[in-house]
């Protein structure tokens, strides 16, 4: 179960990374600080939530169960993250954002602070790695906290919903699909982990066994729900960049034959021969070695090569556009 969560974690935090890519860029960009702090955020509640990471928090502190807490508070940060990322995302005059992001912030400060407090004052001796809120569901204190902490998350989680809702029905292309992407993870999250959570909970109180429900059925709905979110927030972000690269990679293999013809022409500076350059800087510096050819070129053009070509071209019944085409492709080959 360590290893999917992980590789869970790992996808979720590898978003953050390619939004974050242009770091001075990013930090005075408040919807993509807010929108990597977000993602990261809930990459780390999937570490946090590990058996193995669990297991080495409590033996580390000496504590009995104080991954609990750990998580519990990480995933209410997560959610106080969602809620501000959504305030940013909304805009309008920055005094209204601060303050809307202030007090999202206070109000999750103050139930991370009820997570611990009443953590500390239960009795939770037994250590629990994967069935903590089942085993612990009636103990007093450590029911509180549980509780708590599921409503900090699924009120982040329904506001999220409704607020997309609303959004997609005003907004379209990719902004529409992420934001129902958003408003699919927040759902998957809502019916497969909290529902489920939930459920289980509250049958341990009514003296029924449903723990499956928390420990079988809740992590992988919850790394589902979490990957389906990420995509939501960073696809209207990051496609319209990824959809750039891939036309300046066309038109990069399209300007090859020319630049094969031209290659020992060009005095421009040679483009650095890294591999990770990306696909829109390779352009740039073949169109600059290409335009510095043709200048170069410029004194050798005959006009009347072109000119005998476009005319044969047209006898042969091309039309205008591709006889100048070739015209020019002929004068400057002579060149």
């Amino acid at each position: 179960m360590s290893l999917v969560v992980y590789l869970a974690a790992l996808v979720f935090g590898m978003t953050s990374v390619l939004l974050f890519r242009r770091p001075r860029t990013a930090i005075r960009n408040p919807l993509t600080l807010s929108t990597c702090a977000a993602i990261v955020l809930g990459a780390l509640v999937f570490v946090c939530a590990a058996p193995a990471t669990l297991g080495t928090v409590n033996e580390l502190t000496g504590v009995t169960n104080f991954g609990a807490p750990l998580t519990y508070g990480m995933l209410s940060a997560y959610s106080c993250a969602v809620l501000v990322l959504l305030i940013n995302w909304r805009g309008g005059p920055r005094p209204v954002v601060r303050r809307a992001v202030l007090r999202s912030m206070a109000a999750y400060g103050l139930l991370v602070t009820a997570i611990v407090v009443l953590f500390l004052l239960a009795d939770a001796d037994t250590e629990r790695l994967t069935d903590l809120d089942t085993y612990y569901a009636g103990t007093p204190f450590m029911r509180e906290m549980i509780l708590l902490y599921l409503l900090g998350h699924s009120a982040a989680m329904l506001v999220m919903c409704a607020v997309c809702v609303k959004w997609s029905r005003e907004v379209g292309g990719l902004l529409r699909v992420g934001l129902r992407l958003i408003v699919l993870g927040g759902l998957l999250d809502l019916v497969g982990f909290q529902l489920a959570k939930y459920t289980a909970v509250v049958a341990r109180w009514a003296g029924h066994d449903l723990d499956f429900l928390s420990t079988s059925v809740a992590p992988p709905m919850a790394s589902l729900a979490a990957l389906v979110c990420s995509v939501g927030f960073a696809l209207p972000r990051l496609l319209p960049s990824v959809l750039a690269h891939r036309r300046g990679l066309d038109d990069y293999r399209r300007l090859g034959p020319l630049w094969a013809l031209v290659e020992s022409v060009s005095t421009a500076p040679k483009p650095p021969a890294a591999w990770w350059q990306l696909p829109r800087a390779r352009l740039q510096w073949r169109e600059v070695s290409i335009h510095d050819a043709l200048l170069a070129l410029a004194p050798y053009f005959d006009h009347r090569v072109r000119e005998r070509t476009r005319d044969a071209a047209l006898r042969a019944g091309r039309s205008a556009h591709e006889a100048r085409l070739a015209a020019e492709a002929a004068m400057l080959a002579d060149a």
